[in-house]
């Protein structure tokens, strides 16, 4: 039985299908395979195995236009053999005699969703649901949770009290440049245009998926926020203040803010761990604080990132350094302190131990300990800036190369030596990694003359 791949699904050979095949049929390794039914009286069935082993049927037919459609049949074994092959039957007559089968099953589903989505809010309840069920993929992959949460955020910050209680069709782009202005003028440049495209977001789903809505506002308002890309780098002695204030942060009083003025600055000794780790291991914010136990070798000092929770979608082997070993470890004491049953994360949340320390905790942390130590603006993403150019300048003198695989950044390379990366470079590089870390880990000890 031959087959000709296309993309990520390979289109097979028709096969007479049998009840015995149907249940015997195989998961593809990648992708997912489309059998065609060869029996008459399944003309245009077929059957779609995913590579998890999930198995539906879908009928091809064309419409009075000549257009052709598909129509989904149901899931197997839910919908047998038998079934799937008289459905096929009616939608087949159903189009022959005018109706799309599809198109009417996309007007029911317009229709139900237009009685109940009136207002922005209405909107918002059905986009994050459909986002966080893997419904709306706008760039092909399922958003990670850390991502809706964000977006819920924002939402709920900034577009909700001024957009929310309107009718969809009553939101203009001049309700929109009106809440960016008013952004901006506060300073919250990058705010602004995160909260429009936040918004753009929505209405896309409104009207490529929900069907309830036929022009997006935002396509009228220009982007209003002017963003610099940072390019903050820590001087030694501000790494040090960083990191014997996150060893005592209780010695820290804001002095920032009329409202917070000489309160102390409050840092968990989990947040405080958390966030030495960002600047010993280069890893993203959500990346620590989401780090579950079973990612963990601390023996063989290697943390595994599944590509579920790395920004490139790619597995990544993280040499632990014996300072991010130290303080992981301490992590995990106190997460188990007075408790029965360990948590899965190494950071759990404060008030909800089947959940982990939300990124945004980090960032304000951060936020809190420079205004009280008067530097700059300090985001984690500056600390793992900060690491890798440590790394590259002439006291490490560490390879670009090397360092770009610590970052788990997406090779720049083309062609065969691309290839050759990703395929056979998994492991390769953890020598010139672990070596990497460790020299930055003593780096940084002297830097901050102090133990971990």
């Amino acid at each position: 039985m031959g087959n000709t791949q296309i993309g990520h699904t390979d289109f097979m050979s028709k096969v007479r299908l049998t009840d015995r095949y149907v249940a015997s049929v195989s998961p593809p390794p990648g992708g997912r395979i489309e059998i065609f039914d060869d029996n008459p009286l399944g003309a245009g069935l077929i059957l779609r195995v995913s590579q998890t082993g999930r198995k539906s049927w879908v009928v091809r037919y064309r419409n009075e236009d000549g257009e052709q459609r598909r129509f989904s049949l149901g899931l197997y074994p839910d919908v047998s053999l038998a079934e799937a092959r008289k459905r096929c039957i009616q939608a087949r007559l159903a189009a022959s005699d005018g109706v799309d089968p599809a198109g009417a099953k996309r007007r029911r589903i317009s229709e139900r969703r237009s009685r109940i989505i009136k207002t922005f809010n209405d909107l918002s309840l059905v986009y994050f649901a459909a986002s966080e069920c893997g419904e709306w993929k706008p760039r092909g992959k399922r958003k990670r949770p850390s991502t809706i949460s964000g977006e819920k955020w924002l939402w709920t910050k900034h577009i909700k009290p001024s957009l929310g209680a309107l009718p969809l069709e009553d939101v203009t782009p001049l309700d929109i440049k009106n809440l960016l202005r008013g952004l901006v003028d506060k300073g919250q440049d990058t705010s602004a245009n995160r909260v429009r495209a936040q918004i753009r977001q929505m209405f896309n789903y409104a009207i490529l998926e929900a069907e309830v809505a036929t022009a997006n506002p935002v396509a009228r308002v220009p982007m209003m926020g002017e963003e610099t890309p940072r390019d903050r780098v820590l001087r030694d002695e501000e790494i040090r203040l960083v990191w014997r204030a996150l060893g005592d942060p209780g010695s820290l009083t804001s002095a920032q803010g009329a409202r917070r003025a000489n309160q102390r600055v409050y840092v968990s000794r989990p947040v405080a761990l958390a966030i030495k780790l960002l600047l010993l291991t280069l890893q993203r914010r959500h990346e620590v604080a989401g780090m579950l136990r079973t990612e963990l070798d601390l023996d063989q000092a290697i943390w595994a990132i599944p590509g579920s929770r790395t920004k490139n979608g790619r597995t990544t082997f993280v040499p632990l350094s014996p300072g991010a070993v130290v303080l992981i470890r301490e992590a995990i004491r106190l997460a188990d302190a007075g408790r029965d049953h360990p948590s899965a994360f190494v950071f759990p949340a404060r008030w909800d131990r089947d959940k982990a320390l939300t990124p945004a905790s980090l960032t304000r942390a951060l936020r809190d300990v420079s205004k009280a130590l008067f530097l700059p603006s300090l985001t984690p993403h500056d600390l793992r800036r900060t690491a890798a150019s440590h790394m590259a300048s002439e006291r490490l003198g560490i390879s670009p190369l090397v360092i770009g695989r610590i970052l788990n950044h997406t090779s720049e390379k083309g062609g065969a030596a691309a290839v050759t990366l990703s395929t056979y470079a998994l492991h390769d590089f953890m020598p010139e990694k672990r070596s990497a870390l460790i020299r930055w880990d003593k780096l940084l000890s002297e830097i901050v003359s102090t133990r971990l």
